[in-house]
């Protein structure tokens, strides 16, 4: 079985790489061991949306009398579960028939490298088959990470995977780590009625956003009852009880917690084991797969792209690696007319879907002000937005980063309302080289959420209408 482009993995990268290479006239397979779509379509990006929206909805029952309805309900936990997977399947199924209709070859198996451009998958039934590959994309992913202290045991500790298909509805829950996966299982959960504390290592949740939104989440979470301990460590976890008790150590001391179920989320593992990388000698560099920028391994005729290699762990970063790395072998093979340009991933945005949302993209305040800039900062607050308010979600703000020098859009930061459909101007804007100049004059639509950012940005240089 040989192929032009053979692809490990069918996540958001790998199923996106092989279509890309379809289009560009390369024959070309993909070796799955799972289910097609990754982590990302399955236990991932789309199953917890599916999540948070049943969240959403509950919040909009018990806040229906703020609408004008007289509305009530109780969750039923198993039924959302199930239209979560139900979710994440039809997703599954939409990347089958990609496949075919680019006439893609799916191997399903585990694959381990065999030899220079050559995989050996292993199926189901344990029956073996060697796949050849002129060009062999890696796309493996990334798993839950683990502490020695926080051992999972799939029951009581417990990673993303198990979180999304609970049996029942734990009564208290502990939330190890403030990254996107801790705070949007801690909304969920707790809007369903769970108690829930989320603990985190660092100084402030959502450690690698902008200070100041990190503390309008932790302001909201807690009028909302979820409990937030920061400068935490846990130590040690008993699960030999009925429940879960954790040590967690305090600038305050040691306390120890109890609940029903820990969930660990602090962070992911590239999957780089396992599949045969000392074979011909594929360099890694912590924990993950060293490539250039167009995801060259060492190694000729080997790629990487997506979790396992050293960019943002982020489904849209991997799509876009994956349609670099193609069409730069497609220009070397002369099947694609030039050479793709390298991502800039100081413009890749972020977005976390707990309520209230949050996005962002570029520098900090703080990583602006280290980096010698001279910042031109404004914060508008969405409880001024029409739109927000008309919306029942007052909450969050606005807030952008410029140079004041020449204009330049260093950052934009987020949270609120459907702000992660509105981040994509900043990226774009930024893209562009625009400066605060084109953006003020160009006109935004109004009542939206999207309105907030222009007036951000009046905020910033001194010409607010609406504060």
């Amino acid at each position: 079985m040989a192929y032009d482009v053979v692809v490990l993995g069918s996540g958001p990268g790998g199923y996106v790489a092989a279509i890309r290479a379809s289009q560009l006239g390369f024959k070309t397979a993909i070796i799955e061991k799972e289910s097609l779509g990754g982590i990302c379509l399955n236990w991932g990006c789309i199953p917890t949306k599916a999540l948070l929206k049943s969240a959403q909805v509950f919040e909009y029952i018990k806040h229906a009398k703020d609408y004008g309805f007289e509305a009530s309900g109780q969750p039923d936990f198993p039924a959302i579960i199930k239209r979560s997977r139900g979710v994440a399947d039809k997703m599954s199924k939409g990347v089958q028939f990609l496949m075919k209709k680019n006439k893609i070859d799916v191997i399903m198996g585990f694959g381990v490298i065999k030899a220079k451009g050559q995989i050996e998958v292993t199926g189901a039934d344990g029956k073996k088959q060697v796949v050849e590959g002129k060009h062999i994309i890696l796309a493996t992913g990334a798993r839950s990470r683990e502490l020695p202290a926080l051992k999972q045991d799939g029951k009581k500790v417990i990673g993303y995977r198990e979180a999304m298909v609970l049996p029942t509805q734990p009564k208290s829950l502990i939330v190890v780590g403030s990254g996107a996966i801790g705070v949007e299982f801690g909304y969920f959960y707790s809007t369903l009625g769970t108690k829930v504390t989320i603990v985190e290592f660092l100084p402030r949740i959502v450690p690698v956003e902008d200070e100041d939104i990190s503390k309008e989440l932790e302001k909201n979470f807690k009028k909302n009852g979820i409990d937030v301990m920061t400068n935490a460590e846990v130590t040690k976890v008993d699960t030999s009880g009925a429940g879960v008790k954790a040590t967690i150590k305090t600038q305050n001391g040691e306390v120890v917690l109890e609940a029903d179920v820990l969930l660990s989320a602090i962070g992911i593992a590239a999957n780089v084991e396992g599949i045969g990388l000392e074979t011909l000698g594929i360099k890694t560099e912590k924990g993950k797969i060293a490539v250039d920028k167009y995801y060259q391994t060492n190694v000729p005729g080997f790629y990487a792209i997506g979790d396992c290699a050293p960019g943002q762990a982020l489904a849209h970063v991997a799509s876009k690696e994956g349609i670099i790395c193609v069409e730069n072998i497609g220009y070397n093979e002369k099947k694609y007319n030039h050479q793709p340009e390298p991502i800039d991933y100081n413009n890749v945005p972020g977005c976390t879907y707990c309520t209230p949302e949050i996005a962002s993209v570029g520098l900090t305040e703080k990583q602006a002000k280290d980096a010698g800039y001279e910042v031109k900062v404004g914060k508008f607050p969405l409880s001024v937005s029409g739109k927000a308010t008309a919306a029942g979600h007052p909450e969050g703000f606005v807030k952008v980063i410029f140079d004041a020098k020449y204009g330049e859009w260093l950052g934009t930061h987020m949270i609120g309302y459907n702000v992660t459909e509105i981040i994509v101007e900043t990226v774009v804007a930024r893209k562009l080289e625009t400066t605060y100049h084109e953006v003020l004059n160009s006109i935004h639509p109004h009542p939206t959420i999207s309105e907030s950012v222009k007036d951000a940005i009046e905020v910033a240089y001194g010409e607010a209408i609406h504060l």
